[in-house]
């Protein structure tokens, strides 16, 4: 906020609609609710977004399910000219891979990723999950090997969805959540930016109540959120991607 043309007043609206939004707020609705340009209110939607980074270093433990997903943009919403330089291809192909993780009554953590190969994806397991964990995924060839690190179980989605314990229900709910906020709010995201919205997302999901399981309120998530807004900065050209080089993956 610090020498911000936007007064404090449009800061606070703006921080509290885009914790409190179930779906998120596009920048065309912040605009016209908050009386400002869209892009002034997308410039800030993406430094609030960056404020809501959790960082935190501790792993996941217990019980923990890991899967992956491709989000992209459906061409159908997408104007003529960008769907021409978007979609070259059919399948996954111009879509953007997310891996997630998600601790069984804790929080879930997600991130970029650049593709779905084994190296690629269990780097990214045994970044967050402690060892000696039970861990769940699908039956995906990349997540073989991990037997010795984790209590590691699989469960085939072409024969079923939970066997028992085992199932990966908990982060296929987040995708639901996640998808219907980006394609029904925000239409289509830049791959570059994708990493914001999924901090977005996580930042609503993870405090849907406090450490002792009560439901958070609205002005909760708000303080809280405007408690993490200190010592963070993100400035327009690194917003646009000019200090930063094209084919990055930001955690």
């Amino acid at each position: 906020m610090e020498d911000s043309p936007i007064g404090a007043d449009k800061w606070f609206a703006a921080l509290w609609m885009v914790v409190n939004c179930k779906n998120g707020i596009s920048s065309c609705e912040m605009a016209s609710d908050l009386g400002i340009t869209q892009k002034s209110a997308w410039f800030l939607n993406h430094r609030i977004r960056m404020s809501l980074h959790d960082g935190t270093i501790e792993k996941a433990s217990g019980h923990v399910e890991a899967d992956e997903t491709f989000i992209g943009g459906k061409a159908r919403n997408m104007h003529i000219a960008q769907r021409r330089r978007r979609i070259t291809g059919t399948g996954t192909k111009d879509k953007t891979a997310v891996m997630g993780i998600l601790e069984r009554g804790g929080k879930v953590r997600t991130s970029v990723v650049a593709n779905r190969k084994k190296k690629t994806l269990q780097a990214e397991i045994h970044k967050h999950v402690e060892a000696g964990s039970a861990l769940y995924t699908d039956f995906l060839l990349s997540y073989d090997g991990l037997e010795g690190r984790y209590a590691h179980k699989v469960v085939d989605h072409a024969v079923e969805y939970v066997n028992g314990n085992v199932h990966t229900n908990g982060l296929e709910n987040y995708w639901s959540l996640l998808k219907r906020s980006i394609s029904g709010t925000y239409v289509s995201v830049e791959p570059f930016h994708l990493f914001r919205y999924l901090d977005e997302q996580a930042y609503r999901y993870n405090n849907r109540k406090d450490i002792d399981g009560n439901k958070l309120s609205d002005f909760d998530r708000f303080k809280l959120a405007a408690s993490q807004m200190v010592g963070k900065r993100l400035t327009w050209n690194e917003a646009t991607g000019k200090n930063h080089e094209p084919q990055t993956y930001p955690n």
